[in-house]
C-alpha cells in the first residue's frame, strides 16, 4: 500500500470564493453587540465634532475579537477584515493604532464605568446565577472571590518604562485582578518592570477597580485573596475599612512571611495543634497538617495589625530536592502562612480556600495568550489601551462560556484559549445568501458543529440591554 496515495489529484488554487475562515470568532462579535457593550463603548469613546469612518467602540471590540482568536500584534486584525462578507466593514490597522492612541487616563475611566454596565446585565442573565467558587470540594455560596496578583511581562526591545525586574529580566510588571467565580479579567494596572510587588497603593488602586466591577447587588459578600505580597499594613487596614460600608462584608485570605515570632509560635504550639489538610478535592493530604497560631503568638506581636486577624501554618513534608531553610531544616517540614479575617469556618476549609488562590496563575497564563504577552508598542501609552483590549477581550470569551457554552454546546465551556481556538473559533465554514440573508454554514463532518451552532442559537437569544 503506498502511503502517499492520499495526495493523488490534490491541487491548491486561489480562487475560492463563499468560503470563510476563522468563523466562529464571529460569535464573540456578535455576543459584544447582543449584550451592549458595544453601544457602551462606543459611547465612553466618543469625541464632540468628530464623527469616525469607523465607530471607535467597534474598533476596540474588533481588537479585543483579534486578541480573542489568538491575535498577537496590531497587523493581526487583517483577519477580520478579510472576513467583511460576514462582519462588514473592518478597521485597517493604522486604524486601530489612531484608536488606542484615543484611549488616554480620561477614556480608560469611562470605559471601566461601560464594562461595568455591560457586566451587571450579564450576569443578570447567567443560567443559573452567577457561579460559585469552590474549593475542597465545597463552594463559597454567594461570595465573590477577587485574586490579585502581579505578573512579569518580558520585552525584547526598549519600551518606554520597561525595566529590570526581579527576576533579572526586562520589561514590565503589571498587576491585575481576576474573579475567581466567572474568570472575568476586572481589572489591571501596567507597571513599570522595577514596580515593587508588595506596593500597596498599587494593589489598593486596582483592588477598588475590580470592587467597581462588580454589580452593587454582589458586592455585599467579597473576599480578597492575595499571595504574600499583600501582606502590607496599608492594604488589610484598606480591606477592614470596607468593612464599614453598611450591607458589606469584605475578607481577606493573605500569604504571610515565616517570621522570628511565627517560628517561635511553631516552636510552641503543641502537636494536639496540628490537623489534617485537604486537597482541592476535600480528601485528607497525608503528609500535610494545619495549625492556627495565632493564640501562640507573644503578645503584642498583631497589636499593629488589624483586629481579628488570625494566622494560620501549613506545614508538609517536603518533595524531593525542595530547599529549606535552616528552621525547616530542624524538624524537616516545610512551612507556609497565611492571615485571614474570617471568624467561623472549618480550620482545614480556610487554608484550602487560601490555596485555591494558585488558580490565579492560570487566568494569568490565558491573558498572555489572549495579548498581555506582547505587548505591541514603545509607547507606554498605547500599551496601556492594549491591556484594556486585553481585558475586553478576556471578558468576551468568559461570557461566552458562561451564556453560550450550555447544552449541547457545554463540551466547549472548559476549553482552555488554545483549545477553543482549535475547536470553535478558527472552524471554516461556507457563507450563501438568499432571501436577503446569509447563512454560514458549519461543515457536518466537524466534531463540535452542533455546538457551534448552540453557541450561536445562544447568543441570539440573548435580550438586549433596555
Amino acid at each position: 500500500m503506498k502511503r502517499t496515495s492520499w495526495s493523488a489529484g490534490l491541487s491548491v488554487t486561489a480562487d475560492g470564493v463563499g468560503v470563510i475562515s476563522h468563523a466562529g470568532a464571529v460569535a464573540p462579535r456578535l455576543l459584544a453587540d447582543q449584550v451592549g457593550l458595544t453601544t457602551e463603548l462606543s459611547g465612553a469613546m466618543a469625541r464632540r465634532r468628530f464623527i469616525p469612518i469607523h465607530d471607535r467602540g467597534r474598533v476596540l471590540i474588533d481588537t479585543a475579537v483579534m486578541l480573542a482568536d489568538g491575535g498577537e500584534s496590531i497587523s493581526d486584525i487583517g483577519v477580520l477584515r478579510h472576513q467583511s462578507e460576514a462582519l462588514g466593514p473592518v478597521a485597517s490597522a493604522p486604524t486601530v493604532w489612531r484608536t488606542l492612541d484615543e484611549v488616554t487616563a480620561g477614556k480608560r475611566k469611562k470605559i471601566q464605568v461601560a464594562r461595568a454596565r455591560t457586566r451587571r446585565h450579564v450576569w443578570s442573565h447567567l443560567p443559573g446565577g452567577v457561579p460559585a467558587s469552590a474549593c475542597a470540594g465545597r463552594d463559597l455560596g454567594s461570595t465573590i472571590v477577587l485574586d490579585v496578583d502581579a505578573t512579569i511581562v518580558v520585552t525584547h526591545s526598549e519600551k518606554e518604562n520597561a525595566a529590570p525586574t526581579y527576576k533579572r529580566t526586562f520589561g514590565y510588571h503589571p498587576i491585575g485582578v481576576w474573579c475567581d467565580n466567572t474568570t472575568e479579567f476586572l481589572a489591571a494596572s501596567l507597571r513599570p518592570g522595577n514596580a515593587g510587588s508588595n506596593t500597596a497603593a498599587d494593589h489598593i488602586d486596582v483592588l477598588g477597580q475590580a470592587i467597581g466591577q462588580i454589580p452593587a447587588a454582589h458586592r455585599r459578600d467579597l473576599l480578597i485573596r492575595s499571595d504574600g505580597a499583600g501582606a502590607s499594613h496599608d492594604l488589610l487596614d484598606w480591606i477592614t475599612e470596607q468593612n464599614r460600608v453598611r450591607g458589606r462584608r469584605v475578607e481577606y485570605s493573605v500569604g504571610f512571611s515565616i517570621t522570628a515570632p511565627i517560628r517561635r509560635a511553631i516552636s510552641i504550639a503543641p502537636e494536639a495543634a496540628w490537623g489534617p489538610a485537604l486537597n482541592p478535592s476535600g480528601d485528607i493530604r497525608d503528609g500535610a497538617e494545619v495549625a492556627e497560631l495565632t493564640g501562640f503568638l507573644a503578645p503584642g506581636m498583631l497589636a499593629k495589625w488589624p483586629d481579628g486577624m488570625r494566622i494560620i501554618v501549613r506545614r508538609e513534608r517536603p518533595h524531593p530536592g525542595a530547599q529549606l531553610s535552616m528552621f525547616e531544616e530542624a524538624d524537616g517540614w516545610r512551612y507556609q502562612a497565611f492571615v485571614t479575617n474570617t471568624r467561623t469556618g472549618q480550620l482545614q476549609f480556610l487554608e484550602a480556600r487560601h490555596r485555591a488562590h494558585a488558580r490565579v496563575e492560570d487566568r494569568i497564563r490565558h491573558a498572555k495568550d489572549t495579548g498581555l504577552g506582547r505587548l505591541p508598542s514603545r509607547e507606554f501609552a498605547l500599551n496601556q489601551a492594549w491591556l484594556v483590549a486585553v481585558m475586553i477581550a478576556a471578558d468576551l470569551v468568559a461570557w461566552t462560556r458562561m451564556l453560550a457554552c450550555t447544552g449541547e454546546a457545554a463540551v466547549l465551556a472548559l476549553c482552555e484559549p488554545k483549545a477553543l481556538r482549535y475547536r470553535f473559533l478558527h472552524v471554516a465554514a461556507r457563507l450563501t445568501r438568499s432571501g436577503r440573508r446569509r447563512r454560514v454554514k458549519i461543515p457536518e463532518t466537524w466534531p463540535w458543529a452542533t455546538a457551534i451552532v448552540a453557541v450561536f442559537n445562544t447568543i441570539a437569544a440573548i435580550p438586549k440591554p433596555a
